[in-house]
């Protein structure tokens, strides 16, 4: 894993944005759907005490048991600032990551990759650092613009800016449910990010992946805060809300 620093400020931020686009792998397929191993990254925030948790669940791909999980916790240490999320997310979802004995395989994200103002977020930036093949899926399109897809699950419509760059896909994994949408992160092409995608989501809306790497962090926050009384919230952490900008 390449080892980076925290920015001292937004200015530098978004100079290293720039500086680890240019190392984004976008011509490789990625392992096929169904194979290897699968991790699910998420995080939880206690924003009184700027303490972050971070989560890596490891599933098998083919029947989605899980094989290994992993929790960090660590302070935040760079602002909430639109863009510039992953700043404050990577180096406990780093840690998370560095403490498992299983080798990842794919890496899925609660957030966005291409699908990004930069085009680099958090789903790139962690692939670039890690060098694992990553993807990102969401639960909103941000600021990119989409038809509905169809209503059967599997049916996908482009994830487009507003120059017409298709930067990912709204995909429906149940039918006539809300699309999720997904953009590729790192050495992972669309089409594989979007049949992993519904491979991962055979009863609910949501990635297996993200599902119970969002319930093991928000646990690991929940006993980090245990002895200080700090009783953190679901907020933007939970399954079912909207997460801010990667």
């Amino acid at each position: 894993m390449k080892k980076i620093g925290t920015p001292a400020d937004e200015a530098e931020a978004r100079a290293l944005q720039d500086e680890l686009r240019r190392l984004v792998v976008r011509d490789e397929p990625g392992p096929p759907p169904g194979t290897g191993l699968v991790t699910g990254v998420d995080v939880a925030y206690d924003d009184e005490r700027d303490i972050v948790a971070a989560a890596a669940v490891v599933l098998d791909a083919a029947t989605l048991d899980v094989v290994e999980e992993a929790t960090a916790v660590g302070r935040v240490a760079f602002p909430y600032v639109p863009g510039l999320l992953a700043f404050r997310e990577l180096p406990t979802v780093l840690a998370a990551l560095e403490s498992l004995t299983s080798d990842p395989g794919l890496v899925v994200c609660d957030g966005y990759g291409l699908a990004h103002p930069r085009r680099f977020g958090l789903a790139a930036h962690l692939g670039v650092v890690t060098g694992l093949p990553v993807i990102g899926v969401a639960k909103n399109p941000f600021t990119f613009a989409y038809d509905q897809p169809g209503t059967r699950r599997g049916d996908s419509s482009p994830l487009l800016a507003d120059d017409g760059e298709e930067v990912g896909a709204a995909l429906r994994t149940r039918a006539d449910v809300k699309p999720v949408f997904v953009s590729v992160g790192h050495r992972v092409d669309l089409p594989t990010a979007c049949a992993h995608t519904l491979r991962l989501t055979p009863r609910y809306r949501l990635p297996e992946s993200t599902r119970r790497a969002d319930a093991l962090c928000r646990r690991a926050l929940r006993e980090a805060t245990a002895a200080t009384g700090s009783s953190p919230g679901r907020g933007d952490d939970a399954v079912g809300a909207d997460r801010p900008t990667a």
